[in-house]
């Protein structure tokens, strides 16, 4: 791979946005970068002007990895074009929800299980926001003390619904959420099903049960949407296998890749500080006996969406290596 790789990017949204940037952040070997969408048209993403082409299968002809974005959590896309980018040589990473739990598409958090890409098909799916900030903080904890039960109470930004959930709270578009979310919180974030999950929270149980390999892991998420830009929070409790201490949780923390954590257990992460860090920060931390208790953030724009599935493209090319 002498001259870099042809990527595209399909969708040109709060996702597709970070995705372009992060690929150039992190200095990905691009031979060729496509943005694509719906519409051609013109925009500028990162400083720079794009011709914006027609998301169709011609359109991934000499393509090495297409990213599918869209708003978080976007259904179809990949559905509709996947073969074609695959049949074409492409590998698909998708930060939609159509495949994640399909048992034959590996559902990748590099940090936490990226001997899960050994295999793949050609088609790779990006974990749901709050799902991977939270595997990453519970990996440490589930290597070195076994963990039986997680009960999560979440804080998610409005950029989680994309730019109209942005113009909800700047503008006071109606029609996003269920209620005002200016000065407000909504427990609410998806549809409730028959057994009193929300959509979100369904994802939260199933996805994290399938990256963590941790099939009987019980998991118990109550997920909020509240007037926060960008930045997902969550206070996490964790019942271990073996009983802790606060200064070997602390020492988990410490040592996690993925994981920043200043060494203060009292200090706090808060989405505003956090906003454009690609990192999962931890905080509050107390532990004893068999449980431990933190607060974590994450940008969900990114490390949520954008860096993982970059992270996921470069764990690819460094196996190539």
């Amino acid at each position: 791979m002498p001259d870099g790789y042809t990527v595209a990017v399909v969708g040109a949204g709060l996702v597709g946005e970070r995705l372009v940037s992060e690929l150039r952040r992190r200095d990905f070997p691009l031979k060729e970068l496509r943005v694509l969408a719906r519409s051609e048209r013109r925009q500028e993403i990162d400083g720079t002007i794009f011709e914006v082409g027609i998301a169709g299968p011609d359109a991934f002809e000499g393509v090495d990895f297409a990213f599918f974005a869209g708003t978080e959590g976007e259904k179809g896309a990949a559905a509709q074009l996947a073969e074609a980018a695959i049949s074409r040589g492409a590998v698909v990473i998708d930060n939609g929800s159509d495949f994640r739990l399909d048992p034959e598409v590996p559902l990748v958090v590099p940090e936490v299980n990226a001997r899960a890409l050994e295999g793949h098909s050609g088609l790779i799916a990006n974990p749901n926001c709050s799902t991977t900030q939270m595997v990453v903080s519970l990996t440490p904890l589930a290597r070195e003390f076994g963990i039986r039960k997680v009960v999560v109470s979440t804080y998610q930004a409005v950029s989680g619904s994309g730019r109209g959930g942005v113009e909800a709270l700047e503008d006071g578009k109606e029609g996003v959420y269920p209620k005002p979310i200016s000065g407000n919180a909504i427990p609410v974030i998806g549809s409730i099903g028959e057994d009193g999950y929300s959509t979100e929270e369904r994802k939260m149980i199933l996805e994290s049960r399938k990256i963590l390999g941790l099939p009987d892991l019980e998991v118990h998420p109550t997920a909020v949407r509240i007037p926060v830009h960008t930045g997902h929070s969550e206070s996490i409790y964790v019942e271990t296998v073996r009983e802790v201490t606060r200064e070997e949780v602390l020492d988990a923390f410490r040592a996690a890749p993925g994981v920043t954590f200043s060494g203060d257990a009292d200090g706090f992460p808060t989405p505003l500080e956090i906003a454009g860090d690609s990192g999962v920060h931890v905080g509050r931390v107390r532990a004893s006996g068999n449980a431990v208790e933190y607060w974590c953030v994450a940008d969900n724009l990114l490390k949520g969406a954008a860096t993982n599935a970059v992270q996921i493209a470069e764990a690819l090319v460094g196996a190539r290596v």
